[in-house]
């Protein structure tokens, strides 16, 4: 989520219930998706007297690949430790109420149309994107329903990130960052990760993912700049798996816990993130709490379907679903099928059309047994199926869709095989939908 996240909402057609009915009005008064900047929410949030200075103890999450993760991580090991927890994420895959947990719940659409509908009356029809709508009302149910904690994700940067609006989070984690969003954050690692670096604060602890030097260097100049103590893993902070055990180490001690729930060798770095940032946090975390990293569970994540789509596959065969869309993103999926030597593992791809297409496929097409580009009709901003096809540098044949590649990969008479969507959110979005899930 940003200032504006890349993509708030989806657009026009989209808007779904209630809730969607008031964003589809606030989207007219300032239509533009993207526009970096504070001042607007700032005002917004005076005349709803300063939420955002009310709430629980934050974890403030920004980078590029691995945010979701790791607020769902810091959202089962705090929920183990036997606090109430707040958060507030996106996109959302089907439904927007999957954006706020409140106290451990997610939000019903009655009291989101509520927030939303107070929102838009002290806004009084002043320019406001739909994101800082999205934030303030976040903050507004979050400063009124108890709680120990907030896990927030930041979207698109973090130095103009409508989020950044809270002064002094318990403490900041930045995971790790790649080439995105250019266009917006700079167009190498050390001008993006100086947006990503703008959501540090003075004296706030920050722990940090494994990075690039020059994205690293660019972290640690702002944290020293503000005298905000850091924790880098890889340096000061050490994950290993071994077995059916991760070890971890920091300045605090050692601990020895489950594998995480969450699946993929990445998850490891994702898990001892959120497990740094809560020991830096002052919180008070037993240590058996962390074992909660065993049962984080997050969609669209390496996620295995069982629903609709899945029964389409013959006996035997797995179906997975991930929503990595970015060159980062394809290099961890890349080294996910590394893993699945086992049988062979079919890609269905679709990307949203302003990623690099080319960068997040090339990892993936050497490893695959087949390539399905694929643009479905619900999925926002989809690239053209001709236009993956060519990024595939020919490699890859048109699904289109997921259920006719699906079919065709039933029909194929192969062997038993892994299945792998991938390659957006939206995709991902529409794909679970499809499959019959409901997040709860």
């Amino acid at each position: 989520m940003g200032a504006q996240k890349g993509e708030p909402v989806r657009l026009a057609g989209e808007y779904q219930g209630r809730p969607g009915e008031v964003l589809a009005r606030l989207h007219q008064l300032y239509p533009k998706l993207i526009d970096l900047s504070l001042g607007r929410l700032e005002v917004l949030l005076a005349k709803l007297g300063h939420p955002e200075l009310h709430l629980p103890p934050v974890i403030h999450v920004a980078g590029t690949n691995g945010k979701g993760s790791t607020c769902a991580n810091l959202r089962a090991i705090a929920e183990a430790a036997g606090l109430r927890v707040h958060v507030m994420t996106s996109p959302h895959l089907v439904s927007i109420t999957e954006r706020f947990r409140l106290a451990g719940k997610l939000v019903d659409e009655d009291t989101l149309v509520d927030a939303f509908e107070e929102v838009e009356r002290v806004n009084a029809g002043a320019p406001i994107t739909v994101f800082e709508v999205l934030t303030a009302a976040g903050f507004l149910l979050f400063s009124r329903i108890p709680a120990d904690l907030v896990i927030l994700e930041v979207g698109l940067g973090g130095r103009l990130d409508a989020t950044n609006v809270v002064p002094k989070p318990a403490a900041c984690a930045i995971t790790t960052i790649s080439l995105d969003h250019q266009a917006f954050l700079g167009e190498t690692l050390e001008a993006i990760a100086g947006e990503k670096a703008g959501i540090i604060k003075p004296s706030v602890p920050v722990v940090v993912s494994p990075q690039a030097s020059e994205a690293l260097n660019a972290i640690r100049s702002r944290a020293e700049a503000l005298k905000a103590p850091l924790w880098s893993l890889g340096q000061n902070v050490h994950v290993r798996v071994d077995g059916l055990k991760l070890h971890y180490s920091d300045p605090q001690g050692d601990l020895e816990l489950p594998l995480p729930g969450l699946k993929g060798p990445h998850q490891a770095t994702n898990a001892a993130l959120a497990i740094a940032a809560l020991r830096v946090s002052g919180l008070n975390i037993p240590l058996s709490a962390y074992e909660g990293i065993a049962r984080t569970d997050w969609p669209a994540r390496l996620q295995r379907l069982h629903g609709t789509l899945a029964a389409m596959l013959p006996a035997g065969w797995e179906l997975y679903l991930d929503g990595g869309h970015n060159p980062g993103a394809g290099e961890v999926l890349g080294e996910v099928l590394d893993g699945w030597k086992d049988r062979p593992v079919h890609i269905i791809a679709g990307v949203k059309q302003s990623k690099d297409v080319s960068g997040f496929l090339k990892p993936l097409l050497a490893r695959a047994a087949s390539v399905q580009a694929v643009a479905e009709v619900d999925q926002h901003l989809a690239t053209p199926v001709e236009e993956l096809v060519a990024a595939s540098g020919g490699i890859a044949i048109a699904g289109p869709t997921i259920v006719k590649a699906l079919e065709r990969l039933a029909e194929s008479g192969q062997e038993p095989a892994r299945v792998l969507i991938c390659g957006s959110l939206y995709l991902a979005g529409v794909a679970l939908a499809q499959d019959g899930w409901v997040s709860v």
